[in-house]
């Protein structure tokens, strides 16, 4: 990369008239650099080690000295920003296409195997840009704006919210699901039906650009998460109590929850425990006695006690809330292959 390239793309200065006009890779570790790299120096205090080990120009946002004025010193305003763009670029120039979804297709599509050219990515820039940086040309992304920044990618395609109906259950329960998918029989794996419209979703677009997937163990995606108690609301091993609690930290997934819920659970005492800021969903639950809003966390350990229930859905907080367990709680899969 030419350095009036990087300085265009980052909006950075060159504060020195540099020998070296043009840059090999791009590096943000220092034990990784070789001769002729650029180095993002989010550690300032990696930057002599860059050099030693051969860089050839140094990004850096803080006041930073000079030691070496044959390579390129570029200051830039957030050094972040710099490196997202570099990155996008490099995305546009390799003809990368990125599909944007929600969380739970996210997290379901990280536990598919599928083809190199299709990848699940999430996290922060430079985690992002470790594993994109010598990505193969047209590959194709899958990402969620809940995960990682969307600014990173220029050519986004949103999902379609359809599935293919590729997924034949067979047989289910309220965490369990017995199902045919692609003649290949799952028997009573540990995820909900609810999930199954999303991973219909991801198998859709498998479908329609004929990747090849093969399905394998799904660990937690942190939502419809269920944790069985006893009246103590002390956690017990999965199955062995009455009382059920459903913690979901998304407000925006508790309507269509809470409608899931309502249809399978007919016959059981349930419970939906909202915060008071969900006002979207006040109009509509105003007035029901299984609907409790709460105005802080604090609250929802006494309105457990106090009420009678076998389901309780809790929405906007995490487990952690409840008393310290005496057991360990089996931890929920997605699919036990």
């Amino acid at each position: 990369m030419r350095l009036e390239n990087v300085l265009a793309l980052t909006r950075g200065s060159l504060v020195n008239e540099p020998f070296v006009k043009i840059f090999t890779n791009v590096v943000f570790e220092a034990k990784a650099v070789k001769r002729g790299d650029l180095f993002m120096a989010f550690d300032e205090s990696a930057i002599e080690e860059a050099i030693l080990n051969g860089a050839y120009g140094i990004i850096f946002s803080k006041p930073t000295q000079i030691s070496d004025s044959e390579i390129a010193w570029i200051k830039v305003k957030d050094i972040e920003d710099a490196l997202m763009r570099l990155l996008r670029f490099r995305l546009i120039d390799k003809k990368i296409t990125a599909y944007e979804t929600d969380e739970i297709v996210l997290k379901l599509a990280l536990q598919v195997v599928t083809e190199r050219s299709f990848i699940a990515v999430f996290g922060d820039i430079q985690t992002l840009s470790k594993q994109l940086w010598y990505i193969d040309e047209n590959s194709i992304l899958l990402f969620s704006p809940a995960l990682c920044d969307k600014n990173i990618f220029t050519n986004v395609i949103e999902l379609p919210n359809q599935s293919c109906k590729c997924v034949n259950i067979i047989e289910q329960t309220l965490f369990e699901t017995s199902f045919i998918c692609n003649d290949i029989f799952y028997e009573r794996q540990l995820i909900s039906p609810f999930f199954i419209p999303y991973l219909e979703r991801l198998l859709n677009l498998f479908k329609n650009l004929e990747i090849n997937y093969r399905l394998k163990k799904f660990p937690v995606i942190e939502h419809f998460e269920a944790v069985f108690v006893n009246k103590k609301l002390e956690i017990k091993e999965f199955g062995t109590t009455e009382k059920v609690l459903i913690f979901e930290k998304s407000s925006e997934l508790s309507e269509s929850e809470i409608m899931f819920l309502e249809s399978e659970l007919t016959w059981a005492k349930t419970l939906y425990i909202l915060p008071s800021s969900q006002l979207f969903m006040k109009e509509k639950v105003k007035n029901r006695e299984d609907v409790i809003l709460y105005t802080n966390q604090n609250e929802i350990l006494t309105i457990l006690k106090e009420n009678h229930f076998y389901f309780a859905l809790i929405v906007g907080v995490e487990k952690s809330i409840l008393v310290k367990p005496q057991v360990t709680q089996t931890q929920l899969t997605l699919f036990d292959i």
